[in-house]
């Protein structure tokens, strides 16, 4: 009998027949490659082995790769705000009588214009710190007696307005009938004396700007200074009197916008009769007592009006006096914080365009940190022994400490982070 033999395996007739057995052990040894290839991959994968040069052989990680880099990072906040002229303040009116005329609401005065009119006399602006506290003008004195014998020293003013040294008309040093002061002039037995003060040269200040001239702008109220008075007092069309009441001019830093008013024509002047503020326009913020650090003098902001255009500004004045926390009391209720007024001003008053009032943002930086190491936030990964760390390019993992977060980045430091170190953003 003949026995056929049928070849299963790709092999050429002829061939031997393997030993039992011997198929088997070969399919097992490629099923134990494959599995240590697979193991290779995932150590490399878990960053457990090697140096700093990874197996170019080992498959590609996912996610995109970043350096890490040094910068200064900021971080910035922002609070709520009201754009306006500033708080409204009474204006110092120390005329008496009746209000007769008053400004619109929202008007600017300068130097040299009415603020109001009392009993139909005006009420003028002018520029300065000190307040009018009193009235300026030439004052008499009385004579005093002479060196010589006790006789009086008759002085008689001069067509010039200047004072000159007089004979008596009678020797014996009488008083002549008929000699009684004229229009103009003082009385014989009194001289006018030059009123002195810083008062007086901040007037005369005002005066020469204004192009009343003709006197010595100084601390002495003069002849020369009356009569500019008098010039002055024309133009306004009130009496020529040479010397100003106490009632008659009011003092400000420079000009003014006129505010609501505190009273109606034919009212009696009062402490409100009319309130202002400054002219240009300012943010007023309540800044957190606590962190209200960022608010210095002159510090940066910016300012978001209510179009979203944004304006620079700058602190301009913090407040001394906190207010009160709203809700809450002790024992740690929950309410608002204390807080403080914080003044920005607008540096380019035109930005804001014809906007008078509103609300708007204000942006400020809260804390900055220069010259550090910083990756982009999504770059950290959690620790599973807890903390944070990056993923090198070659799949390792190091520790990291974080600091200030801010604009999408963070600060990092650690002994194992160096400046242009890739790192991997995980997917």
């Amino acid at each position: 009998m003949t026995e056929t033999v049928t070849h299963i395996d790709d092999e050429p007739p002829g061939a031997p027949t393997p030993p039992r057995g011997t198929r088997g052990r070969r399919t097992a040894l490629i099923a134990a490659a494959v599995v240590v290839v697979a193991a290779v991959a995932v150590v490399g994968a878990l960053g457990l082995g090697g140096g700093d040069d990874g197996d170019p052989t080992a498959p590609p990680r996912s996610g995109s790769v970043v350096s890490v880099s040094r910068a200064t990072l900021t971080e910035r906040a922002s609070l709520e705000g009201q754009l306006g002229y500033g708080t409204e303040l009474p204006l110092p009116v120390k005329a008496q009588g009746t209000v007769t005329w008053l400004p619109e609401t929202g008007a600017t005065v300068e130097r040299g214009d009415e603020l109001l009119r009392v009993d139909d006399r005006p009420v003028v602006l002018m520029y300065g710190s000190l307040p009018m506290y009193r009235s300026l003008g030439l004052t008499a004195q009385e004579d005093e007696p002479g060196s010589a014998g006790g006789a009086p020293d008759r002085r008689q003013q001069n067509d010039s307005g200047g004072v000159t040294a007089g004979k008596s008309p009678n020797p014996s040093g009488s008083e002549t009938p008929g000699s009684a002061a004229t229009e103009g002039n003082p009385a014989p037995s009194q001289v006018p004396r030059e009123l002195r003060g810083m008062d007086v040269m901040q007037f005369e200040t005002n005066l020469a700007a204004l192009g009343y001239t003709g006197f010595t702008v100084d601390e002495k109220f003069t002849n020369l200074t009356a009569a500019a008075v008098k010039r002055w007092q024309k133009s306004l069309g009130v009496a020529q009197t040479g010397a100003v009441d106490v009632g008659d001019v009011i003092y400000s830093a420079s000009k003014v916008r006129i505010g609501q008013p505190g009273a109606r024509l034919g009212s009696t002047v009062g402490e409100n009769t009319l309130t202002y503020t400054g002219t240009t326009r300012k943010v007023t913020v309540n800044a957190s007592a606590a962190e209200a650090a960022w608010a210095v003098r002159n510090a940066p902001v910016t300012v978001t009006l209510p179009n979203g255009d944004p304006v620079q500004g700058r602190v301009a004045a913090i407040g001394k006096q906190a207010t009160a926390p709203e809700g809450g009391g002790e024992g740690g209720g929950q309410g608002r914080p204390a807080t403080i007024p914080v003044t920005v001003a607008i540096e380019d008053q035109g930005a804001v365009g014809r906007l008078e009032s509103g609300p708007v943002t204000v942006e400020y930086v809260g804390k900055e940190v220069k010259d550090v190491l910083t990756v982009p936030v999504s770059a950290l990964v959690a620790l599973a022994e807890g903390g944070h760390g990056l993923e090198t390019a070659d799949g390792r993992f190091v520790a990291v400490k974080t600091g200030l977060f801010a604009d999408g980045n963070v600060e990092v430091s650690g002994t194992a982070v160096r400046e242009g170190m890739k790192v991997r953003i995980p997917e």
